[in-house]
């Protein structure tokens, strides 16, 4: 016998949740009396475990992609799927308690994985005078931001939630919540979620672990392959579950975009650049031998994607600027909702409008700011650093402040928190600041992006929690809980984003240098690294800037044809093996969600929620996948006898299983097997998904 309140097995939120009130009506949410249970030791430990699995996973994709995750939807589908399990189901107050716990670790990575991997890039050129940033520092970056976020966020919660109820359509919280107050459905799609994890986990440790198929099918077995090569075009593939089921939940359109940005380079610009630079003898920096002597891949390295960066931050800068008016009325509006605040005494409202009174939000700032202020001071490793620090966490505070507001507002209205932008405008700013205070070259690129690093994650911080507060204010929870917890969440998901980098920045098999920008392409950091190398001037090459500066023309290129500009950069920076599996699950997704004959809209709905919840799970279990085979190769720097097995285990690039798979390896059966599995795939997903019945 459940002791679940029957408050919980509500089948939908009130008629007004979503509609503006009318004079003198209020809204009552969906849990508005006390006793139901919230804080429990199984939503906090829940939540911290999908906090730490999805941190990794979020990791890994965004450095993978550039395309950062919302987390929020597969843990409530986990939250409710898992409450089955247990003798007193879980409330819904405790499930969203487990959803905001857990939902930490997609905005905190966001932040940190689109700036700190710059300093790795930089840090791997010869003369840059940059250091390598440690374990603890990319924490550090990652918590103080993801607090600085909250905390400027928590003044506005009464104005956004209360005072503007039903004016913004929060598409994020309304399909979370949505899933949270179905219960019963939520719970039969864990199970599809689970057992898509493990197949995306299954098929990704097949191809990067055992080595059992090809991981890049580039068709050089076959004659469309020779011909490619014959006309200095290169084509790939990359087998891979996890980046399969993003493409999937981005979308044709998007994915098709970024697919042109890449044929765009490897077709045109490539082929290009080496028949006019063919004829030239000598070496043309940044390339390190003449692009005569170049194939396809290292033409692209070494100048197309330059250009891919330059589009990038051209793209990212563009869109904060044109909604510059949008922003400026926001902040506006802002200011306004700090001056109406919720002066009712925390005893005298109803639990679910009970939030952390504005003296300890103050005090909670002064802690965080001061603590900024001695990491910049000591944390950091530079002599004299006092000034710097202090006009570092100025502009942390100033920044944030105004920003992250607006970040939090663009997610009520249109689901997307334009970061990059804002970020490079920060980088733009902290670096001519620092450069007039004579701190230059990479002590300067170091201080100035880690400036970059705390503000980043303050911004999507603060619009991600904007969306666990109307997610919670919506049903019932405590807002004071919700705030507590999510500082608790910011510290898992920081640890486990820093873990996440510290692995994958090594490149394979030790040794110097990194594996961003290389075998990780981390393309939104490779953008913020540009940024600081036109402000600091940490390198001398005039191409290199032809072809940066080439990149940004094109950005406003493509703005004027109206073609989104930003998709089509990532995909001209990021190599063709990623985007053609990303073009394949963005055309899996049209397939789905085509109408079929004699459905009723209940059964396509139906088709469309099974897809996404199968691409989540591919993305999520290929993603830890990655991380865990990352893992694996890593040279621990340790005598403990487990990571001399490990390391012994997983020696060079594959895993020796008696030798099973060893010959198999980039031969053509091994490329045939990679295309059948993809295929396979692809078949699950579609004819899984239109197989879906609302009935079920």
């Amino acid at each position: 016998m459940s002791n679940e309140p029957e408050a919980t097995v509500i089948k939908g939120l009130p008629e007004n949740a979503r509609r503006p009130l009318n004079e003198g009506e209020a809204y009552v949410p969906l849990v508005p009396q006390d006793g139901v249970p919230e804080v429990t030791p199984r939503s906090v430990a829940l939540g911290l475990i999908f906090c730490a699995i999805f941190s990794l996973a979020a990791a890994y994709l965004a450095l993978k992609l550039g395309q950062g995750i919302e987390a929020a939807i597969p843990i409530s589908i986990l939250a409710v799927g898992l409450s089955r399990f247990y003798a007193r189901r879980s409330t819904i107050l405790e499930n969203v308690i487990i959803q905001s716990i857990g939902a930490n670790s997609s905005h905190v990575v966001s932040g940190a994985v689109f700036t700190i991997p710059a300093l790795y890039m930089l840090a791997a050129e010869p003369g840059s005078g940059v250091a390598y940033p440690t374990l603890l520092q990319v924490t550090l970056v990652s918590f103080l931001g993801g607090c600085i976020g909250i905390l400027f966020l928590v003044p506005l919660r009464y104005y956004f939630m209360v005072e503007n109820h039903g004016e913004f359509p929060w598409p994020e919280a309304t399909a979370t919540t949505e899933i949270l107050v179905t219960g019963e459905k939520a719970g039969n799609h864990a199970k599809v979620l689970a057992v898509a994890a493990g197949i995306g986990a299954l098929h990704d440790g097949l191809v990067g672990l055992f080595r059992a198929m090809a991981e890049n099918i580039r068709l050089k077995h076959v004659w469309v392959g020779d011909q490619l090569d014959k006309q200095f075009l290169h084509f790939n593939f990359l087998n891979s579950a996890a980046t399969l089921g993003i493409g999937y939940i981005i979308g044709l359109r998007y994915t098709a975009v970024m697919a042109a940005g890449s044929v765009f380079s490897m077709f045109v610009l490539v082929p290009l650049v080496h028949a006019v630079g063919q004829h030239a003898p000598e070496v043309l920096l940044p390339g390190r031998i003449p692009i005569g002597q170049m194939v396809p891949m290292q033409v692209f390295s070494a100048y197309v994607r330059i250009i891919g960066v330059g589009a990038i931050a051209g793209a990212a800068i563009m869109g904060v600027l044109s909604s510059m008016p949008s922003m400026i009325r926001s902040i506006k509006n802002n200011l306004e909702g700090l001056r109406h605040q919720d002066t009712r005494s925390a005893t005298t409202v109803a639990r679910p409008e009970r939030s952390i009174a504005l003296p300890m939000i103050g005090i909670g700032l002064v802690i965080t700011v001061l603590a900024t202020f001695l990491f910049f001071t000591f944390g950091i490793g530079i002599q004299k650093a006092f000034v710097p620090a202090l006009v570092g966490t100025l502009l942390v505070t100033v920044i944030a402040f105004f920003f992250a507001p607006v970040a939090a507002r663009a997610i009520a209205t249109i689901g997307t928190n334009p970061i990059s932008g804002m970020t490079m405008l920060t980088l733009i700013i902290t670096g001519f600041v620092m450069l007039k205070l004579g701190f230059s070259g990479g002590v300067g690129a170091f201080t100035t992006m880690m400036v970059g690093g705390v503000v980043c994650t303050a911004l999507a911080a603060s619009g991600a929690f904007s969306t666990d507060l109307k997610i919670g204010h919506w049903i019932g929870a405590t807002p004071a809980k919700q705030i507590a917890w999510k500082f608790v969440g910011t510290l898992v998901a920081a640890i486990f984003c820093g873990v996440a980098m510290y692995v994958l920045s090594r490149p394979e098999g030790g040794g110097a240098g990194t594996a961003f920008g290389k075998t990780i392409a981390a393309p939104q950091a490779g953008a913020m690294k540009a940024i600081l190398e036109g402000v600091f001037g940490t390198t001398s090459m005039p191409l290199r800037w032809y072809c940066f500066g080439l990149g940004v023309a094109l950005s406003v290129v493509l703005r004027m044809v109206e073609l989104p500009a930003l998709g089509f950069a990532l995909g001209m920076y990021l190599p063709i093996e990623l985007n053609t599996p990303l073009f394949l699950g963005g055309l899996l997704s049209y397939w789905v969600n085509r109408p079929k004959a004699g459905t009723n809209e209940a059964d396509a709905k139906e088709r469309e929620n099974r897809g996404v919840i199968l691409a989540s799970g591919l993305m999520a279990g290929g993603a830890i996948m990655g991380v865990l085979i990352a893992a694996l190769k890593f040279k621990w720097e340790s005598g403990f006898p487990l990571f001399s097995y490990v390391r012994d285990l997983a020696d060079g690039s594959e895993v020796k299983v008696s030798g099973l798979f060893s010959s198999m390896v980039d031969g053509p059966a091994a490329e045939r097997l990679g295309i059948l599995a993809l295929v396979a795939l692809s078949a699950y997903v579609v004819v899984y998904s239109r197989r879906a019945k609302a009935a079920e």
